[in-house]
């Protein structure tokens, strides 16, 4: 086992052959990291908590003054005073309710970002480990390449001597050939696992990053890969469902919907309460304009009720805000429902996969590599054909290949599992 798994940490792929000279490599937390640091699109999404925190501000404004002036020209208004004043219209019952709906989206987005950057999270986990296991599967391929050309060694050996027939050679050579075709499309599949994994950090920087070599050290991949022992004594569902249904943010967002959905529908609904306009200033008129010859001036007031919902009630916009507050109730109890089926689900496959992983480590791989180790002796012995060990080290290589995408597929649906209960520090 320890063989294998040595084998399969041997991933050493030479920078040249992504034709990029900067290549940082880094454990999966410390990509994690990177991404969470310089992630141009989280960095985008960002800016909308401050466009949120600009609109609380705009939601508590006052009404703008205005100036207003009155003279007359002509006779007719000879007697009638000048004046000049200022106009403020006073909202009634409307300023609170903006200010409020607005704190209320500001809360919202500020979830919105945290559930961004858990899915980024998730997202360099994905590609981290998918790369992992394109690089494993390339190590693995050319391991198995250096086997067949000791191979194909060995059959012109014993050919030479007249031991076996030259088809021996033949056949040696094809499937040799074959395993190079397959070399080939592995290290292009690992470049565009690579060039994917730097697509997800989506940093500006002009270097590329890898993942470490080692990952699949017998003691410690687990750990860098942030993913627990599969030999772990894992609870029922059952025992972690409530807690892991705690923290999902689609259920936190869905709920803060339902208050901007409130908040909204108290703002549209007082449109309908009519607001009071005020002015007032200066008055005067000038001695030649009075009957008794005298200056006269002092201050003017007014007071007026104004967009009196008289010929339109904003019916339309309040059923509308109604309607939408409905739609989040719907939504939040459609997300709860599907949440505990979600969360199960994913559960039950990563105990599939840890099932799966565990069986190949203590029941295939170790069956599989004696296998290999006996029929290779035996055709150098010339105690079988090497139809026979072909076959065997083709499905050796399926084998390992196999156990490789097994390892991946156990850390992805930990990775799955994590999506579901939006908790990347869920303890089992």
């Amino acid at each position: 086992m320890k063989k294998i798994l040595l084998f399969l940490s041997l991933i050493l792929i030479p920078t040249a052959s992504f034709g990029i000279e900067d290549v940082k490599k880094v454990y999966l937390q410390e990509a994690i990291n990177v991404a969470l640091e310089n992630n141009i699109d989280l960095q985008a999404a960002k800016l909308e908590i401050s466009i949120a925190k600009n609109n609380i501000q705009s939601a508590n404004r006052l009404q703008n003054p205005a100036v207003e002036t009155l003279f007359y020209a002509g006779a007719a208004p000879w007697s009638e005073p000048r004046q000049i004043g200022l106009s403020q219209t006073v909202e009634i019952a409307k300023r609170s309710a903006r200010k409020k709906l607005a704190q209320s989206s500001f809360e919202l987005v500020e979830k919105n970002v945290d559930y961004t950057k858990f899915d980024l999270k998730m997202d360099v986990r994905e590609a981290y480990i998918n790369l992992v296991a394109e690089k494993s599967v390339l190590e693995t391929l050319k391991q198995q390449q250096v086997l067949q050309e000791e191979l194909l060694k060995i059959a012109k050996q014993r050919a030479k001597s007249g031991n076996v027939p030259q088809i021996d050679v033949i056949q040696a050579e094809i499937a040799l050939n074959q395993l190079i075709t397959q070399v080939n499309s592995a290290r292009t599949n690992v470049k565009s696992a690579l060039a994917n994994f730097n697509k997800i950090i989506n940093t500006p920087q002009n270097f590329m990053y890898d993942s470490m070599d080692n990952i699949f050290d017998e003691e410690n991949n687990f750990a860098e890969m942030l993913t627990p022992s599969p030999l772990t004594n894992f609870p029922n569902v059952s025992e972690i469902l409530q807690r892991a249904l705690n923290n999902r943010y689609d259920i936190l967002i869905a709920k803060q919907e339902i208050d901007v959905a409130e908040k909204n529908l108290s703002v549209v609904a007082r449109q309908k309460i009519p607001d009071i306009a005020l002015s007032g200033g200066y008055a005067y008129q000038n001695a030649r304009h009075t009957e008794d010859g005298r200056f006269n001036s002092g201050a003017y007031f007014s007071a007026n009720v104004v967009n009196i919902p008289l010929f339109y009630n904003y019916s339309p916009e309040i059923q509308n805000a109604a309607l939408k507050l409905q739609q989040a109730e719907l939504k939040y109890n459609s997300i709860k429902n599907k949440a505990e089926n979600d969360i199960t689900a994913a559960y039950d496959k990563f105990l599939t996969s840890a099932e799966n992983l565990n069986y190949y480590e203590s029941k295939i791989l170790t069956n599989s590599e004696e296998l290999i180790d006996v029929s290779k002796q035996a055709y150098e012995q010339g105690k079988s054909d090497i139809t026979s060990l072909i076959v065997m080290k083709q499905s050796y290589k399926s084998i390992v290949i196999g156990y490789t995408y097994a390892l991946a597929e156990y850390y992805n649906s930990w990775t799955a599992f994590l999506r579901e209960v939006n908790d990347e520090n869920f303890m089992l």
